[in-house]
């Protein structure tokens, strides 16, 4: 099952994301395969303001504990953050067909 875990970060957030980007990607990337895409929202300068991240786990329990253990979490970078069960419509992996 794919679930989408999106966070917001907090105003004023960018030096703390920056802080914590190394550990919050070896973080996801630990996932091997069961990380699907990940990347940053982005404003109107190019700045990071949060993340989506689509990670294939068998429970929303499963993506929830993965969300809430992401060092953007765990220090404080995101002020939301949200986990969603995601059905990949078009252009899915070979897998999924």
């Amino acid at each position: 099952m794919y679930f989408v875990i999106s966070g917001r970060d907090r105003p004023e957030a960018l030096e703390k994301r920056k802080e914590t980007r190394a550990a919050h990607l070896a973080y996801w990337q630990e996932l091997g395969d069961k990380l699907k895409l990940a990347g940053p929202y982005l404003d109107e300068e190019g700045n990071p303001t949060g993340s989506l991240i689509i990670i294939d786990v068998p429970t929303l329990t499963a993506a929830r504990t993965y969300a809430e253990a992401d060092p953007y979490v765990t220090q404080g970078v995101f002020e939301s953050v949200g986990v969603t069960e995601w059905a990949w419509a078009i252009n899915p992996p070979e897998e999924t067909k």
